[in-house]
């Protein structure tokens, strides 16, 4: 339905297996069209639907988001109720473009895939509790704890809120260390969007928007960073705090 809509004004449409739809180009995943120079991706799904996609946009093409079977839909900006009104304001390039930190975590030289929301190193080994030391600018904090979240003003919302951390307006350029469950209370700490250096006594998992899982050993250290190029959402209003009204506040 979507993929039609667009074919009916003329564009040229790629859809990502299995969907598929007559007219339309298919392509086995996401990488495999960033050569073609998209104007527009679109989303239809929930909030989990929308941080896979951005893993695989490398660059800023911008992203219409559906809320389609979502829990809340925090990420998304229409229902499918609104499309023709958003394909029109697109048509007519009646739309604002609304650019979003996201962070990336390496190892050793190793990059690994992108995060729109939350980096999280937490220990595996279960049984001893971890000592984890963390390092911003030219101050640390070093502490046992079971891990540590590092969010982005689009992820304060997330995990990063349920475990006591503040909620950021989505345009600053910040990121938020929260610690999972500290052996002494230590509060969520806001810090620029610059590097992140992370030290773990235990091997441990980082773990990218709750959907890719890496491991880091023992002593290994874990440089989280903000990425090169942002997430960017196609917005048909401007409006502050778009996450905290979908939370009901």
């Amino acid at each position: 339905m979507v993929a039609t809509k667009f074919l009916k004004r003329r564009a040229k449409v790629f859809t990502i297996s299995p969907v598929s739809a007559d007219g339309a180009e298919r392509a086995d995943s996401i990488a495999d069209l960033r050569t073609e120079n998209l104007d527009l991706a679109v989303t239809m799904g929930g909030d989990g639907t929308t941080l896979r996609t951005f893993r695989g946009l490398d660059d800023v093409t911008p992203l219409l988001t559906i809320n389609v079977g979502g829990n809340r839909g925090i990420l998304a900006e229409i229902t499918m109720d609104e499309l023709d009104s958003a394909i029109r304001q697109i048509a007519s390039d009646r739309i604002i473009l609304e650019r979003r930190t996201r962070v990336v975590a390496s190892i050793g030289g190793e990059e690994f895939a992108p995060a729109l929301n939350e980096i999280l190193i937490q220990r595996k080994n279960l049984t001893k509790t971890a000592e984890i030391e963390i390092k911003f600018q030219n101050d640390y904090v070093k502490q046992k704890m079971d891990g540590v979240i590092i969010a982005t003003p689009s992820g304060s919302t997330g995990h990063s809120f349920s475990l006591g951390g503040p909620i950021l307006h989505e345009s600053l350029d910040v990121l938020i260390i929260t610690p999972v469950a500290p052996v002494y209370r230590l509060e969520s700490i806001v810090v620029p969007d610059e590097k992140i250096e992370i030290v773990c006594s235990h091997d441990c998992s980082v773990v990218m928007d709750a959907q890719v899982i890496k491991s880091a050993g023992f002593g290994e250290t874990i440089t989280i960073k903000k990425y090169n190029t942002p997430a960017t959402f196609v917005r048909l209003k401007k409006r502050g705090l778009r996450q905290m009204s979908k939370l009901g506040f």
